[in-house]
């Protein structure tokens, strides 16, 4: 048998909470009496998911509507074709959970996942926690506020946990850390929980554990709203392998991994089988009939990295596939739980069909999907950009003008669709899920305010998409498509105000001039007849004084907005009034006297000392010219 994964694979130092919301609240939140009625969620004629009342009647994901209605009558099914509903819920779900992070590592999987790293909020309160008196403790949630946090029992875990106990105490002259650190992520997992319900009327069945794939795993012992704690011994000890990372992964079908999908599940099978799998048929996407468990996997005989880099690898394999999937298959995940990111990382839209085979479907298809991403594109990534009015062109008194402006903007465009097989002489298809694609870059004209959305679908469908289709279906060797995906990838953040590759260097010249409009030099009524008048004045901003030279105010109502090329320059100007200019009533300043001024003696005109130099260059290049 090959070796175990070491114990530093198994990432001992993290702590991970996954959570797992559900479809279904959405609308048992929007209707309380529907949480006690049979509901399903229903996209095309298949349920996409169900509540666990529902499930608990013998309905499941992926069920055929008419199959789904024989075994369960009663069964309340609401259309999820509009994903809008959803989308907000997911934000309105993930911002809550990472308002409590603070690492930022807050990772969203799909619209109703969430995995957090709490590692460094769980390592502070392991090092705070009073030993004399763990039954009357206190979770910090906040370094700076010592006041902000919960009381808890740290001599009980909150929740469930595998193996099945109730309690745990991690006093001691020496208390396993390891132990300590998932006790204290159990009652900040229970906590969030009470306030996710109370405050967002979310339902969440919640994992813990220190990586993603068992922290997502040991959740789903206890669906619904429960939690789950998987407890050491995550390695083994004295020789003993059944540590209880081993005892809990040996009981998963294969399929159930995260990481191990339909294809890599069934090349499994066969290997310990030695002969395919047999299929459900009923089952829309396909399923088995025949259980293989990761135990049966992992003690194959000859099982290793080495026996499934064989079995797994090949062309468009994975690199290291076959030590990815041995790590997994014990428990073992090293991704790390990703920062938080207020923008997608691609955005995609994609629908299934039972036949699209004529070019005009497509077309019409296309049309939907582009629009459909248009629309999401808009809502994901732009955000309000407020104007104030010194940077308006117009002469309105509005006191803001409210425009859009792109947080990120993907580079490319994914079109991907997936054929159906073939027929077989028998009539039947093979199963297959594989899909091809092909890629552009994404047009400028996307990203344009000056034409409507259904103006940019048009230009996008005939100028991108139906070129990358015409490249995937020649339409000389026909078609039969399932399913017809489009994608905006390669996501580029803009320049931000906070964060992005870049700043807004327009939006920074505007926050300067509302922090400085205040201090900005405007001429006075007493200048205005000055003016009229043909005497000489100083049109040119001033250094700030402590008082306002005479003739001379600072109101950032009718600020001059002139540029340096508007206005004389310091040596292109005879100054007048010097005197009364850098002169100041306050006994305080130092005052500029006759001996710290010079004349030109080729212009007459009258500078600080430490001017001349600069203009008299300016001369010399007159005279060059």
């Amino acid at each position: 048998m090959a070796a175990r994964p070491s114990k530093l694979m198994r990432q001992l130092g993290s702590t991970i909470i996954h959570f797992d919301c559900f479809y279904a609240s959405v609308f048992e939140r929007e209707d309380p009496t529907l949480k006690t009625l049979p509901l399903a969620v229903q996209q095309k004629q298949i349920l996409v998911t169900c509540n666990y009342e529902a499930r608990r009647r013998g309905l499941h994901k992926l069920q055929l509507i008419t199959d789904a209605r024989k075994v369960c009558p009663d069964v309340i099914i609401v259309l999820g074709e509009d994903l809008t509903r959803f989308r907000n819920a997911s934000k309105e779900l993930y911002a809550f959970l990472s308002s409590f992070s603070w690492s930022a590592r807050c990772e969203r999987l799909g619209f109703d996942e969430v995995f957090m790293d709490v590692s460094d909020i769980v390592e502070y309160n392991a090092t705070i926690l009073n030993a004399n008196n763990l039954r009357n403790s206190f979770f910090c949630l906040s370094k700076g506020d010592p006041t902000l946090g919960f009381a808890f029992d740290a001599t009980r875990l909150a929740g469930h946990t595998f193996p099945e106990i109730t309690t745990a105490d991690p006093g001691g002259a020496s208390p396993d850390m390891l132990q300590l650190r998932l006790l204290l992520a159990s009652h900040l997992a229970s906590h969030m929980r009470s306030k996710l319900a109370s405050e967002k009327g979310f339902t969440a069945t919640v994992g813990i554990s220190t990586n993603k794939v068992l922290a997502k795993l040991v959740g789903n012992l206890k669906k619904p709203d429960g939690q789950t704690t998987l407890l050491p011994p995550y390695t083994s000890v004295d020789g003993n392998l059944n540590d209880n990372v081993t005892l809990f992964m040996d009981d998963h079908e294969i399929a159930k991994v995260p990481g191990i999908g339909f294809k890599i599940g069934q090349k499994l099978r066969a290997h310990v089988l030695q002969r395919p799998a047999d299929f459900d048929t009923g089952l829309v996407y396909g399923g088995t009939k025949e259980r293989v468990l990761v135990r049966d996997v992992r003690q194959y005989p000859g099982m290793g990295p080495e026996i499934l880099e064989r079995l797994l690898g090949g062309a468009g394999a994975p690199h290291a596939i076959g030590a990815r999937i041995w790590e997994l298959l014990n428990g073992c995940d090293s991704t790390e739980v990703a920062h938080a990111r207020e923008i997608p990382t691609q955005i995609s839209i994609e629908d299934s069909y039972l036949r699209l085979d004529t070019l005009s479907a497509v077309t019409k298809e296309l049309h939907m999907l582009a629009t459909s991403l248009i629309q999401r594109m808009h809502t994901d990534l732009l955000e309000d950009e407020v104007l104030s009015d010194d940077v308006r062109e117009d002469n309105t008194t509005a006191s803001s003008l409210a425009t859009k402006r792109w947080l990120a903007q993907p580079k490319t465009i994914r079109l991907s669709t997936r054929p159906r097989p073939p027929q077989n002489p028998d009539g039947s298809r093979n199963r297959s899920f594989a899909r091809i694609s092909r890629s552009a870059p994404m047009p400028s004209f996307v990203f344009s305010f000056k034409h409507s959305s259904k103006a940019i679908v048009e230009r996008l469908v005939d100028n991108v998409l139906l070129p990358l289709f015409r490249r995937l279906h020649p339409e000389k060797s026909g078609w039969n498509l399932r399913l017809v995906n489009v994608a905006a990838t390669n996501m580029a953040d803009t320049a931000r105000e906070k964060g992005g590759i870049g700043r807004d260097i327009g939006k920074m010249f505007r926050q300067q001039d509302d922090s400085l409009k205040h201090w900005r030099v405007e001429e006075t009524p007493e200048e205005t007849h000055e003016q009229a008048t043909g005497a000489d004045t100083i049109r040119t901003e001033l250094p700030l004084r402590t008082e306002q030279p005479q003739g001379l105010s600072f109101s950032p109502a009718n600020a001059s907005r002139t540029g340096s090329e508007d206005m004389p320059t310091h040596s292109q100007q005879t100054y007048d009034h010097l005197d009364h200019v850098w002169d100041s009533d306050d006994s305080g300043d130092e005052q500029m006297s006759d001996a710290a001024l010079y004349r030109c003696e080729i212009c007459g005109s009258t500078m600080p000392s430490f001017a001349m130099f600069a203009h008299e260059r300016y001369h010399k290049s007159l005279e060059r010219q």
